[in-house]
Parts: C-alpha cells; sequence; structure tokens
C-alpha cells in the first residue's frame, strides 16, 4: 500500500531542482540516478553536445530481449518558467493545501518521476523476466528537443515495444497527438530615412501582408477539412514578428516566427508548402524567405495495444479527447524506434504552465497502484 507521506517526499525533493529549461539540471539528473541506481537499475547518461548541463538519462534492468517484451517508461526533467507568473507560494517549494500539492512541474510531470520511484521500490528490480526501461529527457516544453537528441542514439538498441509516456492526462489513454512546427519567415525591405519613406521599403509592412496570408491559410484548411470532418483543426499561431533599426530609420528587415500543429497523419511540409505557395504570391519588391527551423513528428500509436488494455481497468472516459492529445509530447521521437507510446498519467493538462500548479495527492497513489500493477504485468516480476 502506497504511504503519501513517502510520495509527497520525494515529489517535494524533485520540485526543489529548479529545472526550468533554461537552466542546468545535472543536479537533478544526478539525484535520479542515485535514486534508481540504489533499486537495481543501471544507470546511462547522454550529455547533449550542444548545451553544457543538459543530458538524458536512460535507466534499465531485467535481461536484454529482442522480442520487444517489457516497457519502456519516460518523462521529462525540465519544468517552464515562473516569472511574471501571480503565484501564491514559492513555486519551488511543494506546499500542501488540503488534498492538493501546489509546485511548478508537481503536475508536468515531476509527480510521474516521483510515482515512478514509489512503484519500483514495490518491486524486486534484481529479479525481472523482461526488461525495463526509464527514459528520462531534457528540453521536453522547448519543442522536444532533448528526446530527438537522444532516440538516435538508441537506434539499433533492443527496446520494448510498450512505452508509456507519463504527462498529465486525467487517467485517459491518448495514442495520439499533433506535432509541433516553427517556421522562421524572413521578409526584406530597403532602408531609408523616416523622412523620405517612399524611398525605402518597409519590411515590417511586408510582413502584416504576409500575416494577412496566413491568417487566410487558417480559414482556407478549415474549410478543406469540412463542417463534418471529424480531424482536428490544424491550429497556427503567428508567435513572433521582430525588426531592428531605430525609429527614424525604414526597417529593411523583419522575421516573423510561425509555429503550427499537424496533425496525426499530416507531415510537417504539407501547411509549410502551403505557407510558401502564399508568400510567393505576394506582389513585393523584395525577396521573402521561409523555412522550418524546428519540427516535432505528431504521434499515430495503433489503437487496441495490449498496453492500452492494461491502462483500462483505470482509464477516464472523455469523449472530448478520442485518444488524442492537444499537446506534442517525446513519445512522436522515440516512436522512431519502432515502439508504441501512449500517453498516460495523473494531474491535469490544464493546470500545466501555469502559476500554482498542483495535482491531487489522490491521483498520484492511484497512479503508483496502476503502474506496480503495469510493471508487473509486463516485466514478470513477483
Amino acid at each position: 500500500m502506497t504511504d503519501p507521506r513517502l510520495l509527497i517526499d520525494d515529489l517535494a525533493q524533485l520540485v526543489a531542482f529548479p529545472t526550468v529549461s533554461d537552466r542546468d539540471l545535472t543536479d537533478l539528473a544526478a539525484w535520479l540516478s542515485e535514486r534508481f541506481e540504489a533499486l537495481g537499475f543501471r544507470v546511462e547518461r547522454f550529455p547533449d553536445p550542444a548545451q553544457p548541463g543538459k543530458c538524458g538519462l536512460v535507466m534499465t534492468a531485467g535481461p536484454e530481449r529482442t522480442d520487444g517484451s517489457g516497457i519502456v517508461l519516460s518523462g521529462h526533467m525540465d519544468v517552464v518558467p515562473t516569472e511574471g507568473q501571480p503565484w501564491t507560494s514559492d513555486p519551488f517549494v511543494l506546499t500542501r493545501r488540503g488534498d492538493r500539492v501546489f509546485g511548478r512541474g508537481s503536475a508536468d510531470m515531476k509527480g510521474f518521476f516521483a510515482v515512478v520511484l514509489q512503484a519500483c521500490a514495490r518491486l524486486k528490480i534484481r529479479e525481472l523476466k523482461a526488461p525495463l526501461v526509464l527514459v528520462w529527457t531534457h528540453d521536453e516544453e522547448l519543442g522536444c528537443l532533448g528526446s530527438a537528441e537522444l532516440a538516435p542514439k538508441l537506434v539499433g538498441r533492443p527496446l520494448p515495444r510498450r512505452c508509456w509516456i507519463g504527462e498529465p492526462t486525467g487517467f485517459r489513454v491518448l495514442r495520439m497527438h499533433p506535432g509541433h512546427v516553427v517556421a522562421e519567415i524572413v521578409v526584406e525591405g530597403r532602408a531609408a530615412h523616416s523622412a523620405r519613406p517612399r524611398l525605402g521599403l518597409n519590411a515590417i509592412e511586408g510582413a502584416a501582408e504576409v500575416v494577412r496570408e496566413i491568417r487566410s491559410l487558417v480559414d482556407e484548411l478549415d474549410r478543406d477539412r469540412g463542417a463534418d470532418d471529424p480531424s482536428p483543426r490544424v491550429p497556427i499561431n503567428v508567435a513572433r514578428i521582430a525588426a531592428d533599426g531605430a525609429v527614424n530609420i525604414v526597417p529593411d528587415r523583419c522575421v516573423i516566427t510561425v509555429g503550427y500543429r499537424p496533425p496525426p497523419g499530416m507531415t510537417a511540409d504539407f501547411v509549410h508548402d502551403r505557407i510558401v505557395e502564399r508568400i510567393g504570391s505576394l506582389r513585393w519588391a523584395a525577396p521573402i524567405r521561409s523555412r522550418i527551423v524546428q519540427a516535432t513528428p505528431s504521434l499515430l500509436t495503433p489503437a487496441g495495444t495490449d498496453l492500452a488494455a492494461l491502462f483500462a481497468a483505470d482509464a477516464a472516459q472523455d469523449d472530448d479527447y478520442r485518444g488524442m492529445a492537444p499537446f506534442a509530447t517525446d513519445g512522436s521521437n522515440l516512436a522512431t524506434l519502432g515502439i508504441n507510446p501512449l500517453v498516460f498519467g495523473p494531474g491535469d493538462i490544464e493546470v500545466a504552465h501555469k502559476a500554482d500548479e498542483f495535482v491531487e495527492i489522490g491521483a498520484l497513489v492511484r497512479a503508483v497502484d496502476v503502474a506496480e500493477r503495469v510493471l508487473r504485468a509486463t516485466c514478470g516480476v513477483s
């Protein structure tokens, strides 16, 4: 039986590491390594060569098997920033109020780390009959960068086909999610003195025309989809418009950053090609260029996997989701390794990234029981 005090103590220690994505996470990686090594896991650290202080962790227990048996559990070590948010308590000090605990990462997703620690502590890890692999990543919140960097290093390694991504879903079993693509559009202009603006070409004005075309594209994609089409919309967000220069100079360059989320089955290029086509139709007297700078693929795990069946007894039913997570996860990058991720976990994504992020203590306790049952079933441990 789960002792909530031990669970909350673990979560308090996890939350105390301020692993915001722009900071070092070496201390948390070391703490996790020590805890799981003590339980009997073999720990490998994969430093990110481009980012000192960032790494992925792969922890393995049980025999190596090539038949796909066992299970992979995965989560991300980083959290989103807290600056400027109206927290009513220190975001990096776990605070209990009634049946909830508050802190950055409590739901997204350090609560899952605490759950896995407690579940593994209840098993005889050294007696596993099938492999148990834990994959902990960095910079998921910046676009699943850590798993994108880590996955190629695991190509060719025998891994279980089952994969559990412990994001907060309110115990809904989600097998799909959209991708996330970032495109950068550069609008060129011609500088001039602001007293004679007609001698120049204002790149910001060109950017305004690009934004109008993107808005029109959103409407077009919705029309193409049709009112009765159950497939998800393609959200397109004009996130940033930036131009350098003094106020008395006509700007000669403007950069637009656009994000969009292609649903499962749609490539990153599909929307980008449409953007490029519309840019090409503009009568602008200077170059306009667009390129994809970051692309997290969508996730589409087949329906009816045996892991979904294992989750079924504890799964919440919600027709609004229909198996589709509204957010991207590391699962899409891990799926490139030939495994079948499902997204399932305690907590509510609606409170993630916000001030006073929280998770219900009862949900964490319930998740430990689920994790123990799933690990016993998939890894054949007593």
